[in-house]
């Protein structure tokens, strides 16, 4: 049996690296986002975690969609893969700081993607093809 998550997640590039974070109890670092409530669209969504995670405000009406990857869910059954809806923009120059369930925040490189979930892997490939990290 298979079964997908949506997430929507905030891709924020700063000094050719992508801001990742560490959910407490995890082993993989993720971009910050989740899953849409009931009623909110996917940048909504987006914005919504980023303030609950990491304690930046971005307006989801700056925010435009960079990909959607499809890849085996990290943390889940079998069989489970996640559909990550993947925006830019929403620039900040605050600093993000780890919130709730976040335990760690980070910059990352390519060099760091082994570190990250599988969809995360996926995510920092197409931002080094894109130009946008080392």
């Amino acid at each position: 049996m298979t079964s997908e998550v949506i997430a929507a997640a905030w891709v924020h590039v700063r000094e050719r690296r992508v801001l990742v974070v560490l959910p407490a109890g995890l082993d993989a670092f993720y971009l910050p986002g989740g899953k849409p409530e009931p009623g909110e669209t996917y940048a909504e969504a987006a914005a919504r975690e980023v303030h609950e995670e990491v304690g930046l405000v971005v307006d989801p009406a700056d925010l435009t969609l960079f990909t959607e990857i499809v890849a085996p869910a990290h943390n889940r059954p079998p069989g489970t893969t996640v559909r990550l809806i993947c925006f830019l923009g929403g620039k900040t120059e605050d600093p993000p700081r780890a919130a709730n369930e976040i335990a760690e925040v980070d910059w990352f490189a390519s060099a760091d993607s082994p570190r990250c979930a599988p969809a995360i892997r996926l995510l920092v490939a197409e931002l080094v093809s894109a130009g946008l990290i080392d």
